[in-house]
């Protein structure tokens, strides 16, 4: 495979400027609902809060890759003395859990950094940061050149994952004779 320069971007998080607010949530939910900004749901975020308020911990995790099987790794994380399990932290939409899902579908959901019609100059979670501890930046990074699924295909491949590619085919079937 060949090298190609990749505009890699990212949102930076300052644990120690986080408050908790849950903005960031609120305004990735509203602009990801269908029709953009009815409503509220923060199931449908694409960044959600770990929060343990009790000890003035806050830390935003945006949603990334799907992943097919969930990790093998349970590692723990102390954090001023309290233990969090990896998963708490781990920003990929997998089998084992329900963070990052559709809630009406259950497909996997991934930060898109708010690349819609118009398209925004920086996500809103960004934007929306009223302490400033949200931060995005954009470099060039060479990379492998790799085979880029389509939404529909990770979307499929989510499917079949969860309900078996029996059931998917039936599925597609049934509607196609619908239409």
């Amino acid at each position: 495979m060949s090298k190609v320069k990749k505009k890699v971007k990212v949102i930076k998080i300052d644990v120690d400027k986080c408050n908790g607010c849950r903005a960031c949530e609120v305004i990735c939910s509203a602009f990801h609902a269908n029709p953009k900004y009815s409503s509220n749901n923060p199931e449908r975020s694409r960044i959600r809060m770990i929060r343990e308020p009790l000890r003035d911990v806050y830390l935003p995790v945006y949603a990334g890759e799907y992943t097919a099987a969930e990790c093998m790794g349970r590692d723990k994380i102390v954090i001023d003395g309290k233990e969090y399990d990896e998963c708490g932290f781990c920003r990929a939409s997998c089998p084992s859990r329900t963070l990052f899902k559709e809630p009406d579908s259950g497909l996997p959901l991934k930060c898109d950094m708010c690349e819609d019609d118009p398209p925004q100059e920086k996500p809103l979670c960004v934007q929306w940061c009223l302490n400033d501890a949200l931060t995005y930046e954009e470099r060039e990074e060479e990379v492998e050149e790799e085979v880029k699924l389509e939404d529909l295909e990770i979307g499929l491949e989510s499917m079949v994952d969860k309900y078996g590619m029996q059931k998917v085919m039936d599925t597609v079937a049934r509607i196609s004779k619908k239409s």
